[in-house]
């Protein structure tokens, strides 16, 4: 037996970088047996973000408390147990610089300290594996450069991508005459007359197709029927193909208390949940729309002149334009758009950074989230529980467009939040991959 065998049969030891505490304070929850090790430098790395509104602060003083709490009166070399079954958390202090760090990167970065500890760690190891566990691609890359394990951290991540449920599936073999009647003459059809569906989910969408004929239909787990989608618009958003009809009939279903739609640029994502948002305005107290800030180039904000308005401004403007859209459908001396702007002035429609609305308990709100999948699954449920009575949430995002550093399609909250809710009653999703913006951006979207 190798040593790198011996090393893998044992319970683990596991180095903890900065980032994977800012992405989950719960994080030391999920070792099981394994032990954990936070370098000194991590606890210098959470200082700095322990004040402050955003999640990342949250996350940072939820992990010191807890790690104060485990600690009682001393922490010492041998840390301290985190219960039964489980294995045990300590913070190691490193003096001495491992030559390889010394000779080759600059000492003095929280990254490399890190490295550094991680490398000591496992020359005194012996039988057991030292792993270290980072959000950061390029310093696990550095890691397994220098010989050491280096993990992501992966316990809210979906297990892939492509298996990632779409709310929507395409049924050929359905008998003709079926289809003639549920098209022309049916609302509702008992999920036992269609068959040739299997195992249909909650609120899923079907186009039912035998050859020429085709009808879109959604399942109703609660009557185990099959309700038939019909033409519809939303406040003269008229939809373009059956992607953004299946949206539609969601967004504007009152039973349906949460939405979810991922898709590429383009696909009218944001534009729908607008334009359902408006249609059912009477329905609700306020139209909330908000978008996380994810500055450029890793750039924060207070590089931008202006105060907090003018510096917020530029990432809004993405909301503005898709009202801007819905302005121009209606056409500029209409009466909805003097609907729009009365609504505007009166503040019934709001748009606004999230990090804003942080604390709000939101009653009889149309919330929309856009750009979702720059949120964390632990942003995500921070949201969603902020749902007061009467609150529908719509979250629209594209997992293949993320600018978060430590993110990526797996573990954004998007994609998290699709893959924990799929079945249930309140719930509804749809993936929509047709561009709709410009024959020119559909192109560039396919070829670029």
């Amino acid at each position: 037996m190798t040593e790198s065998d011996r090393r893998a049969e044992g319970p683990k030891l596991f180095v903890l970088d900065t980032n994977v505490v800012l992405h989950d304070a719960q994080c030391v929850q999920h070792f099981e047996e394994n032990d954990v090790v936070v370098p000194l430098c991590v606890l210098e790395e959470l200082d700095k973000f322990k004040r402050g509104s955003e999640d990342k602060n949250f996350q940072a003083r939820a992990f010191l408390r807890f790690l104060d709490e485990m600690a009682g009166d001393a922490l010492d070399d041998g840390g301290v147990s985190m219960g039964p079954n489980r294995g045990r958390i300590r913070v190691a202090v490193e003096s001495s610089v491992d030559d390889r760090i010394r000779r080759f990167m600059n000492v003095d970065t929280a990254d490399h300290r890190i490295l550094n500890t991680a490398l000591r760690l496992q020359e005194r190891a012996e039988a057991r594996r030292v792993v270290l566990l980072s959000k950061d691609t390029n310093l696990r890359l550095k890691a397994k450069s220098l010989g050491l394990v280096a993990q992501d951290y992966t316990t809210d991540k979906v297990r892939s991508v492509e298996e990632l449920y779409t709310g929507r599936r395409t049924v050929e073999g359905i008998d003709g005459e079926r289809i003639g009647r549920f098209y022309e003459e049916e609302e509702h059809v008992p999920a036992g007359e269609l068959a040739e569906v299997d195992a249909p989910r909650s609120n899923e969408n079907f186009i039912l197709r035998n050859g020429s004929k085709s009808v879109l239909a959604r399942y109703d787990a609660d009557s185990d029927e099959f309700v038939r989608i019909p033409k519809m618009s939303a406040f003269d958003i008229t939809p373009r193909n059956a992607e953004q009809s299946f949206a539609l009939s969601v967004l504007t279903d009152d039973d349906i208390r949460l939405v979810t739609l991922a898709g590429p640029a383009g696909t009218g994502k944001t534009l729908l949940a607008l334009a359902s948002a408006l249609e059912c305005r009477s329905r609700y107290r306020q139209i909330l729309l908000a978008r996380p800030v994810v500055p450029l180039s890793n750039k924060d904000i207070g590089y931008l002149p202006g105060d907090i308005d003018a510096k917020i401004d530029p990432y809004m403007h993405p909301l503005f334009d898709n009202l801007g859209v819905i302005k121009a459908q209606l056409g500029e001396n209409s009466s909805g758009v003097r609907r729009i702007q009365t609504m505007w002035e009166q503040e019934k429609i709001v748009i606004t950074p999230l990090a804003y609305l942080r604390g709000r308990s939101l009653q009889r709100a149309f919330f929309i989230v856009d750009e979702a999948q720059n949120l964390t699954p632990h942003e995500v449920k921070t949201i969603i529980t902020r749902a007061g009575e009467g609150t529908k949430i719509v979250l629209t995002g594209d997992i293949a467009q993320i600018d978060q550093p430590y993110l990526d399609a797996r573990s954004n909250g998007l994609s998290y939040l699709i893959s924990r809710m799929v079945g249930q009653s309140i719930y509804a999703h749809v993936t929509l991959e047709r561009g709709e913006r410009s024959e020119l951006a559909d192109l560039a979207s396919k070829l670029l």
